[in-house]
């Protein structure tokens, strides 16, 4: 785990095997930033290094092609769009996601190997914001959201990290939820 990043208002990348630890910090991840600290752009970049590519397709270039279209979704469809971005820096915004109650951890099918999930929880996004006269307004909005990860067989490491092959990555996240 990179703590460092959380000076830049991010969530860590958890080094684990465990797929239940790794899904909620994902989740958390995906929606928790500081556009005091940060451009979105940058965030973007660092939430790129937590994906590795899908270990069902045959091969290399169509592995890579998935997992680009995989972050083009997390851009278009899950994280806080550009325009959104922007009113929020204007008011020097943050984000905080947790995963507070259960997360739903669903077998992925033609998984051979067995250790591709998908997690889907409700995740509490704690929106905060100056209120112009040098106080904060704060207010949550709960959404619902699912990420397949990998933990085993197949993952691919960040370069220069303490991670493993083997260690939980994203494949990718969901517009929407994936209910079991």
């Amino acid at each position: 785990m990179d703590a460092s990043v959380a000076a830049s208002g991010w969530v860590p990348e958890p080094v684990t095997t465990d797929p239940d630890v790794y899904a909620r910090a994902a989740l958390a991840a995906a929606s928790t930033f500081d556009t005091r600290r940060s451009t979105r752009q940058a965030w973007l970049t660092y939430l790129d290094s937590w994906f590795t590519p899908d270990t069902r397709y045959a091969t290399e270039d169509d592995r890579a092609s998935d997992m680009v279209a995989a972050q083009l979704e997390l851009r278009q469809g899950v994280v806080l769009p550009q325009q959104q971005w922007d009113s929020l820096a204007s008011q020097d915004g943050r984000v905080i996601a947790d995963v507070p109650g259960d997360l739903a951890l669903t077998g992925v099918p033609d998984d051979p190997a067995g250790g591709m999930l998908i997690g889907t929880a409700d995740v509490v996004l704690t929106f905060m914001q100056s209120d112009g006269s040098g106080g904060e307004l704060s207010y949550d909005e709960v959404v619902r959201v699912s990420v397949q990860v990998l933990c085993g067989e197949g993952s691919v490491p960040t370069p220069g990290t303490g991670q493993r092959p083997g260690d939980c990555k994203v494949v990718r996240f969901f517009s929407g939820t994936v209910e079991p």
